[in-house]
């Protein structure tokens, strides 16, 4: 695709269509809209716009469409496969101010909302409802990045993905047209399921300015355990075990011995640093999270536990999980000469040993500084792997064990990317996981952004 980069009178028309503290071209601002939180190189965009209304997106796309110039949405840039990158330049459209709760409807169990919502605060929000939003992808994320992202994290295992909570979208498409998708039916036959299409594309189709989400009642009782293990592979048959068992855990995760090392001394917990299993589960009364916790304590045991850490209360429990969110950023600050490729892959629970048995070869065999955390319940693995910023030699090795251990995953059935998105990073494994209906996908792209202006060079290769 040939793009015009923005003339004086495209900034000019650009500055007019919102007030002037909504637009920017300051070097501090385009600086800020430049990367995401990955390792992927910054690239600027020529201005930045702050709409408040779906009316205004409409207009500056229909009149960067007409005009050929990229736009790219941005949420708040916690990203990890360089999506919201404007590798093309053009505008950002920065939706942190189109951020109001437009209804909660709790007999529904349903909320109205604009994209720019941090969904931490949606949830604070509802808190006094007795509902909530479940997915829950640890950093401060915010609405429309999610649906474009199709966010999950720690609590897929029970409740699913943000796919599973959108009813209905209102979105912008490049020719400025809003079409309205979904319904607020809690199930619906009718038609084809074009809100999916629209649910992470990265806003590479269209663009979200609301949104229905479903929410669901805040469990009534938690419970919590930590198991450790003699080694990453007896944890992770414990996973398969788990899971096979009924049990349904609100959230399964594994971590690495690096990884509870790092967390012990940044947020001062007492764990023991070998493999390790959190495990935590929702439920209507205590006894029978009581029942759930001695059941998983027999899978545990038997699998070779070393150590079974049952009824967390609520504090320890939020304290764990705290840690565990924030340990991407524990491992950037850590590693401050290094920089630090994420991986994330998902594979069918069966696969899950091999996969991560796999990971465990590739970065012991080559010396590399490693951390090794994931979803362990739905086989969603993600290994972060360090390498020095002074060597480009280490970084080209680094990134040849992640390509190794990508194609690994999607020839074990899995995908190259469970719930970071495509963005920047996967797109050279999109041919090998769609084969033919790669092409399909892009007629899809081509139908809605004809002139490719929508958040250009992603999602497909080249």
């Amino acid at each position: 695709m040939n793009f015009n980069t923005l003339s004086d009178a495209h900034l000019k028309d650009f500055q007019a269509m919102v007030a002037p503290d909504r637009f920017s071209t300051g070097e501090s601002i385009l600086d800020l809209h430049a990367k995401d939180q990955s390792a992927h190189p910054a690239r600027r965009p020529e201005a930045v716009v702050w709409p408040q209304t779906a009316g205004e997106v409409a207009a500056i796309l229909k009149y960067a469409n007409e005009h050929r110039i990229p736009v790219t949405g941005w949420g708040a840039g916690s990203s990890l496969e360089g999506n919201p990158i404007p590798v093309c330049r053009g505008l950002v459209l920065d939706f942190t101010r189109m951020n109001r709760i437009l209804a909660i409807r709790e007999e529904d169990f349903q909320v109205d909302l604009e994209p720019g919502v941090v969904y931490q605060d949606l949830n604070e929000k509802l808190r006094h409802t007795g509902l909530f939003f479940p997915p829950d992808p640890g950093a401060r994320a915010t609405l429309g990045g999610m649906i474009a992202n199709n966010a999950s994290g720690t609590r897929t295992v029970l409740y699913g993905s943000t796919r599973d909570y959108v009813m209905r979208l209102v979105v912008a498409l490049a020719s400025g047209e809003l079409i309205e998708l979904g319904t607020r039916a809690s199930k619906s036959s009718s038609g084809y399921s074009l809100i999916n299409l629209f649910v992470g594309s990265e806003g590479t189709l269209g663009i979200v300015v609301a949104a229905t989400l479903r929410l669901v009642g805040f469990p009534a009782e938690y419970s919590a355990a930590v198991a450790t293990f003699p080694s990453v592979a007896a944890a992770a048959r414990t996973v398969y075990e788990l899971k096979r068992s009924g049990l349904n855990p609100a959230a399964l995760e594994l971590l690495g011995p690096e990884c509870i090392a790092l967390m012990n001394r940044e947020e001062k917990l007492d764990l023991d640093e070998a493999p390790t299993l959190f495990i935590e589960f929702h439920g209507p009364t205590t006894e029978q999270l009581a029942e759930g916790l001695e059941a998983a304590r027999e899978i545990c045991t038997g699998q070779g536990c070393t150590d079974f850490r049952p009824g967390l209360g609520r504090a320890e429990r939020d304290r764990i999980f705290k840690a565990r969110h924030g340990l991407g950023e524990m491992i950037q600050r850590n590693h401050p000469e290094h920089r630090i490729l994420i991986m994330d892959v998902a594979v069918p629970i069966t696969a899950y040993i091999e996969m991560l048995a796999a990971m465990q070869a590739e970065v012991k065999t080559h010396g590399l500084i490693h951390y090794t955390l994931s979803h362990a319940g739905n086989g969603n693995l993600h290994l972060n792997i360090a390498g020095r910023k002074d060597d480009p030699a280490e970084w080209d090795l680094v990134q040849k064990v992640s390509e190794r251990l990508v194609l690994k995953a999607i020839a074990l059935g899995g995908t190259a990317t469970g719930e970071h998105g495509v963005g920047l990073g996967k797109r050279k494994y999109m041919p090998v996981q769609h084969g033919t209906s790669l092409a399909w996908m892009q007629r899809v792209k081509e139908l809605f952004d004809p002139n490719g202006i929508l958040n250009p060079g992603k999602i497909f290769p080249g």
